[in-house]
């Protein structure tokens, strides 16, 4: 045949044959990014960040007149560029600091939000531009990282935990009495959704039976499958987040059906917002202070790191991660979008519902685009009728997800480290003091095994 007779390709053939340039090598890793290990698992990815993002955009909607619209459609934004640059569901999500001032504080209106937002995200582009973030990520122990990430986990949990047993009033951010066991939006609704995720996804492990037979499989007639294994395949195929929440949109209808009056069509009208010296001053002071430990902690460095750990062939830097936060702020805020960071929490729920490349993000966030090119911040009034213990659900499951992250803390020293530090933040509601006191017990116990060596010397 001639194909025998065609001389093997020699290093010389390969390097003088044509190379993509640099816009074809661009293009292929966007392509890259963008390939969907399971359809339906993207899907369900996309899912669980809705606990920590419906919440808190609703809040400030209701609260302080937030422009849901715009949200969205910025929001949307930041997902498909970042799904596309970082190939894994890197998440958007408000940073919570700056919402808990507005919250508590009736005189933090919008343009102390912006003023806040703008400001933490100035800084986090420098820090990422001059390379000083990666200073700070070399010398912050990794038993300090993951008491952040337990801390914010459990703080997750405990926020789910109370969004299913207590109505909430999504306006004020509270907790009311506690919620009847039936009805659409009752405990026993939220208890069988927490069991059928658990009985879907398990506690997250990859499932060694979706394995494709080997060929002595087949030889020796092993390669069939029971009933009870065809069934298994099918129940854990399920994509669980995606089903929960289509069945919260249904008893939304149906527990409110007259908030399709309220729905209007068209994006909200979008102008830029206008900022006081007294605003500038009361947003650095009451947000931007507070947020930015939490920024660099929680949204870059521990982000970084639970990146590495989820999806080892995925390497970014704490640099790029941090100027695309600096970036999505001085942009969207400028328009009164909320401000938004990267977030180990939404990175880790989505990694639990099936979330394993950009393409999960770019999804939720085409969606997020369409709602606020469509029905603006209209649909508020359909969110506030959400089954909050759905949302529950959703959140237990991302808060849980990333505690389980220092779960790889295997000396009694590491662990003693990580738990001072997740006490103090949860206790202290506050990732700065939690990380303070962590770095200065790492430097005590440092000291106490240095000195211990010296005396041992002859």
């Amino acid at each position: 045949m001639a194909s025998q007779n065609r001389p093997s390709p020699t290093l010389e053939t390969i390097e003088n044959q044509p190379q993509p340039g640099i816009p074809g090598r661009i293009v292929e890793k966007l392509k890259a990014n963008l390939v969907f290990r399971s359809k339906w698992g993207e899907i369900n990815g996309a899912m669980g960040d809705l606990g920590t993002y419906i919440p808190i955009v609703l809040a400030l909607t209701l609260s302080k007149d937030l422009n849901l619209g715009t949200t969205l459609i910025f929001t949307g934004i930041y997902n498909v560029v970042t799904g596309l640059i970082y190939g894994v569901p890197m998440p958007v999500q408000p940073m919570k600091s700056i919402v808990a001032a507005a919250l508590a504080d009736a005189d933090f209106g919008v343009a102390e939000i912006m003023a806040a937002g703008i400001l933490t995200g100035g800084i986090l582009f420098v820090l990422g531009a001059t390379g000083l973030m990666r200073l700070v990520y070399r010398w912050i122990p990794l038993p300090v990282v993951r008491g952040i990430q337990l801390a914010q986990g459990l703080s997750f949990a405990l926020t789910a935990v109370k969004y299913v047993r207590y109505d909430q009033n999504m306006a004020k951010s509270k907790s009311l009495g506690g919620r009847e066991w039936l009805g659409l939006d009752g405990l026993v609704l939220a208890i069988v959704c927490a069991c059928f995720v658990i009985v879907v996804n398990g506690a997250g492990e990859e499932e060694q039976h979706l394995q494709e037979p080997t060929k002595s499989d087949v030889e020796n007639g092993r390669a069939k499958e029971s009933g009870k294994e065809k069934a298994r395949k099918i129940i854990t195929s399920l994509p669980s987040a995606f089903i929960i929440f289509l069945l919260g949109l249904v008893f939304l209808f149906i527990r409110s059906p007259k908030v399709v009056k309220y729905v209007t069509f068209g994006p909200s009208p979008m102008s830029i917002v206008k900022i006081t010296s007294s605003q500038w001053k009361k947003g650095f002071i009451k947000g931007t202070i507070p947020q930015l430990p939490l920024s660099i902690l929680n949204s870059i460095i521990a982000v970084c790191n639970l990146s590495l750990d989820l999806f080892p062939g995925k390497i970014f830097s704490v640099t790029s991660l941090s100027i695309t936060v600096g970036l999505m702020n001085l942009v969207g805020c400028w328009f009164g979008a909320v401000p938004t960071c990267h977030g180990a929490g939404g990175l880790a729920g989505q990694y639990k519902f099936g979330g394993r490349s950009g393409g999960c993000v770019v999804l939720l966030g085409t969606a997020k685009l369409l709602l606020g090119l469509v029905l603006g911040s209209s649909i508020a009034k359909v969110l506030n009728e959400f089954p909050v213990g759905i949302l529950g659900v959703l959140l237990l499951f991302a808060g849980v997800e990333l505690a389980m992250a220092a779960r790889d803390m295997n000396s009694k020293e590491q662990a003693f480290v990580m738990l001072i530090c997740a006490g103090v933040s949860l206790v202290g509601s506050s990732a700065a003091l939690g990380f303070l006191c962590a770095m200065v017990v790492h430097v005590l116990l440092w000291l106490r095994k240095l000195g211990r060596q010296q005396h041992q010397l002859p």
